[in-house]
């Protein structure tokens, strides 16, 4: 397999008054293509503003990420939000899902994002389509007209899930995207997620719970800001 992600030294601290947190303190790590990486760590180890500076969603305070041999910190404002909206999908242990609109409106919201105005009506039922059938294989065809409030939990998460795929993204980063559901419900995510993963997806996922982190692939364990 080959690395599609390399971070490097990387170190992440925040002034709180007079005091620095570092939170991170010289991470290594790489994410092969196609593989399902499980970052294991307690509350606090750092593990999730790992992920985010993977994803360019915070920067490192010091050392460099690279994706495909890009260096993300080499990249302008919009190439960024570029990377963020196409490049990766994110899912999060909280949905943020937009209640105003239906579920098929939330999916393709980043796709929609992406386009323009010109550019969406010429792949607006493509897309469509798209995001259709990404619902239908996560079981909610008969719930994509609801509002987000209309949905249990774990319908919710697999409508994030079928957002951050809406755009064909080359990794999917999932945030504790168990931990806001309970025992079943979370084991069917896993399910959807291993499935991603079966079928080609590059998964990268940060949890402190060691049964999900032994459906992964390979697992990494954070402690105090390092890997151990």
């Amino acid at each position: 397999m080959t690395a599609i992600i390399e971070a490097r030294e990387i170190h992440k601290a925040y002034r709180m008054g007079k005091r620095t947190l570092e939170v991170l303190r010289g991470v290594d790590m790489s994410v092969q293509a196609g593989e399902f990486l499980v970052i294991v760590g307690a509350s606090g180890s750092g593990k999730s503003t790992l992920l985010h500076i993977l994803g360019a969603l915070d920067r490192p305070s010091s050392g460099a990420v690279e994706f495909d041999g890009v260096r993300l910190n080499k990249l302008s404002g919009r190439k960024l939000d570029q990377f963020r909206n196409k490049t990766v999908g994110f899912v999060f242990q909280f949905y943020h899902l937009l209640n105003e609109l239906s579920v098929l409106e939330n999916v393709l919201a980043p796709a929609m994002a992406s386009s323009g105005t010109l550019g969406w009506l010429s792949v607006r039922n493509r897309t469509a389509l798209r995001a259709e059938q990404l619902l239908e294989r996560f079981g909610l065809a008969d719930r994509m007209r609801h509002k987000p409030y209309e949905l249990s939990g774990g319908e919710r998460q697999r409508t994030a899930l079928a957002r951050a795929l809406i755009n064909e993204p080359k990794v999917l980063l999932a945030d504790e995207p168990t931990g806001n559901l309970d025992s079943q419900t979370g084991s069917g995510i896993l399910e959807v997620l291993s499935g991603l993963h079966q079928a080609g997806q590059t998964i990268v996922m940060v949890t402190h719970d060691e049964r999900i982190a032994a459906r992964a692939g390979r697992v990494i364990r954070l402690c105090d800001g390092i890997i151990k």
